[in-house]
Formats: structure tokens, C-alpha cells, sequence
């Protein structure tokens, strides 16, 4: 089980810090590649569009790898990314290796809960917080490479140093895929639906109603179930917020006249207290009668951040890093709201493949306009202001997906 542990430590310690190194150099990249700002929107732009491809991807990756062999594949590419991306010649190069490295990021992001479930036997809750509380920590730390390296390169070293991370990282999970195969539970799966199929079959031969019910939910769209589409529109656009601080907050600073190392400290903080909502918002999503509240605080939180960026980021330009990092708590609301919501695995499990996916399609769109407005404009005032307007749609939604409602009803009452 200390295996395990080690596992999980190494993979969640990668989870983030690949991509939240890159905002605080972002600008040196561009000058140094002489590339436009939209170029920067399109980096900025990957972790999203990746996320949601490798969300659609991983699960038939992982069919044909096994879940071991599957993160590994990931991890070695994140590793080749991290570790040739710097030191390359050319802005299109550096671009497919940053798909490189979210790629591998994105797959181990969606697997590793599997892997944690497969293998975690009795600490399962304790695997799965380090998972959570570690990734927090990984996007917490990232920036701060960027203060440890001055001079003409010193970007290159801010960026290449994770690479370290991500050899210790493969070296671990050979010995643990040496140790535990290249599992993935297909057979379970296929019992899983025998079982359904065999409880269906008896349920019917007792004239019960509940087989079709289930039927009728594994065929109806989610698209027909109005709180699946808020909450999937919801998660899309707490993702476009938090990719957009992630790739351009520190640029945001250095703009304003505040120092690099303002930017990358700000950054940092956004990713602490992203550890913080991890930790305590389930267990009180859990716990409170009404959840649109939460939703609707964090937005406001969040456009706080936004109008002291854009009317006095010199005055407390950290107070608005903070305001920033608790509105990053609509995240874990995002996801606890996924098994709030439904009453059934089955249903939960087709509510994260729709909401997830579609939700970082969403969340890819918002970083390439950043970057092509302020290539156009070079001013971030009618960006933050445009962000301003999004966090109050992010509200809207997010108070509609908080509703006491399930979506296993909804999906009934459309298959009528």
C-alpha cells in the first residue's frame, strides 16, 4: 500500500505544475519566438482543448493499454514535452510539445482515479485526497519555478526543471506497472452489465419496472436533461476562468507595472487556495441544504477580482489574486455537484463523460480571445470587463445546476 501512496504522490505532484509554469514566462517565450499574441492565446488556449479531447480519448486508451500502461504512455509524453519544449527553435514546435505535455497531464488527470479505485482497497479516501490536495499543490508551485531563474533564458530553465519531476515520476510507475500489471477492469465492466442485464431480466419476470427505467435512462440524451446542460455550462465556464488566470494572470501584472515576481506569486496564490476549495468544499456541498448559494458567491468573488485588476491592480494588486483563488472554489462545487445531482452510478457516470468533456471545450475557447484581443487592442481593459460579463453567466448557470433537482428524473420524464 506504501506503493500506492508513492504512486499517487509522484502523479498528482505533475498534475498541474507542466501547465501553471508557463503563465509567468509566457511573455519571454513570446519574445523570444517573436510570435504574436494570438500564438500565446493558442498555448494558452491547449490545456483546455486537450482536457476535453483526452476526456473523450482516455477511457479507449486505456482499453487497449490498461490503466497502467496507459498513465505510463501519458507520463512519458508529458516527460518528452517538458523536457525538449524549451530548448527548441521555433513557436510551432514549442506548441505541439505543450501538447505534448498537457496531453499526458490530461490523461493521467481523467485515469488516475480509476487506478486509485482499482488499487486502493480500504484507503481509498485517503488516495483520493492526496490526489486532490497534491494537484492543487502542483498548480499552486509551478509559477514559482519562474522566480528561480534569471537572464536571457532563464524561462527555459523555469520550464525544463519540471522535466526532473517527470523522470522521477516514470521511474516510479514502471516499478508500480511492473508490480500490478496493465490492468484495466474490462472484465468487471462485462460483469457489470451481465449483472444489469440479469437483474433487468428478473426484474421483468417480476413485472417490475424499474429495467426499463434504467433502459430508458442509458438512451435518453443528457442533452434533454436541463440540469445536465447548466451544470455542463457551468463547469465549462469556472474551466475558461481558471485557464485564463493560468495562462495570462501574470501578464495581466507585469501590464499594470507590477514586477515578474508579483505575477508569479499571485499565480501561486490562486493555486493555494485552489488546495483549500479541494479540501473543504465536497464536504460542505455535502453537508448544506442549498447549494446555489455557492455559485453565485464564488462568481461574485471572481468579478471582484476581475474590477480591482482592471481598475487598481498597482493599489492591492494581491488582494485580487485572492479574491481570484476563492472564486476558483466554483471548481470543487463543479464537480461535487456531479454525484449531488444524480441519484444512480449509471447516471453519474454518463453526467461526468458529458459534463467534463464538452465543459473544457468550453474552457479552450476563452484563452485563445484573451490572446487574440489583446494582440488586436493591447489593453486588458475590455478583456477583464468581458470576464466581468462571463462570471455573471457562470452565476446563472451555476445557481439553475444547483437546483434540488436529479437528473435520473429528468432523464425518465424525456424518455416518456
Amino acid at each position: 500500500m506504501l506503493l500506492a501512496f508513492a504512486a499517487v504522490l509522484v502523479a498528482a505532484v505533475n498534475l498541474r505544475a507542466g501547465i501553471a509554469s508557463l503563465g509567468p514566462v509566457l511573455g519571454d517565450v513570446v519574445e523570444a519566438f517573436g510570435a504574436g499574441g494570438w500564438l500565446a492565446g493558442v498555448v494558452t488556449a491547449i490545456p483546455g482543448l486537450f482536457f476535453a479531447l483526452m476526456g473523450l480519448a482516455a477511457v479507449p486508451i486505456a482499453s487497449r493499454l490498461g490503466l497502467g500502461g496507459a498513465l505510463t504512455a501519458g507520463m512519458v509524453l508529458t516527460f518528452i514535452g517538458l523536457a525538449l519544449r524549451p530548448w527548441v527553435g521555433g513557436i510551432w514546435i514549442f506548441i505541439v510539445l505543450t501538447a505534448c505535455v498537457v496531453a499526458g497531464i490530461a490523461l493521467a488527470n481523467v485515469l488516475l482515479p480509476a487506478w486509485i479505485k482499482n488499487h486502493g482497497g480500504r484507503h481509498i479516501v485517503a488516495l483520493m485526497t492526496i490526489y486532490t490536495s497534491v494537484l492543487g499543490l502542483s498548480g499552486a508551485i509551478g509559477p514559482l519555478s519562474a522566480l528561480l531563474f534569471d537572464g536571457a533564458d532563464g524561462w527555459r530553465w523555469a520550464l525544463a526543471v519540471w522535466a526532473a519531476f517527470a523522470a522521477v515520476q516514470i521511474l516510479v510507475w514502471i516499478f508500480v506497472v511492473a508490480r500490478t500489471g496493465y490492468d484495466f477492469p474490462a472484465a468487471a465492466t462485462t460483469a457489470d452489465r451481465q449483472g444489469d442485464t440479469s437483474a433487468g431480466t428478473a426484474a421483468a419476470r417480476r413485472g417490475d419496472t424499474s429495467a426499463d427505467t434504467a433502459a430508458a435512462r442509458r438512451g435518453a440524451s443528457l442533452w434533454r436533461a436541463p440540469t445536465a446542460v447548466f451544470l455542463m455550462l457551468f463547469f465549462g465556464l469556472q474551466s475558461m476562468n481558471a485557464y485564463v488566470q493560468m495562462g495570462w494572470l501574470p501578464q495581466i501584472y507585469l501590464d499594470s507595472g507590477a514586477s515578474a515576481t508579483v505575477g508569479s506569486v499571485a499565480l501561486s496564490m490562486v493555486g493555494a487556495l485552489n488546495i483549500v476549495g479541494g479540501l473543504a468544499m465536497p464536504s460542505i456541498i455535502h453537508r448544506a441544504r442549498h447549494l446555489g448559494i455557492f455559485p453565485v458567491m464564488f462568481s461574485l468573488l471572481t468579478a471582484g477580482g476581475y474590477l480591482g485588476l482592471c481598475f487598481a491592480a498597482d493599489t492591492w494588486p494581491l488582494l485580487w489574486a485572492f479574491l481570484l483563488g476563492l472564486g476558483g472554489f466554483c471548481f470543487p462545487t463543479a464537480l461535487a455537484l456531479i454525484p449531488a445531482r444524480t441519484r444512480t452510478p449509471l447516471v453519474t457516470a454518463r453526467l461526468s463523460g458529458f459534463v467534463q468533456p464538452l465543459g473544457y471545450f468550453i474552457a479552450a475557447v476563452g484563452p485563445l480571445l484573451v490572446g487574440m484581443i489583446y494582440d488586436a487592442t493591447g489593453s486588458w481593459s475590455a478583456i477583464l470587463l468581458g470576464l466581468v460579463v462571463a462570471t455573471a453567466a457562470m452565476a446563472a448557470t451555476g445557481f439553475r445546476a444547483s437546483r434540488r433537482s436529479y437528473i435520473d428524473d429528468e432523464l425518465d420524464a424525456a424518455a416518456r
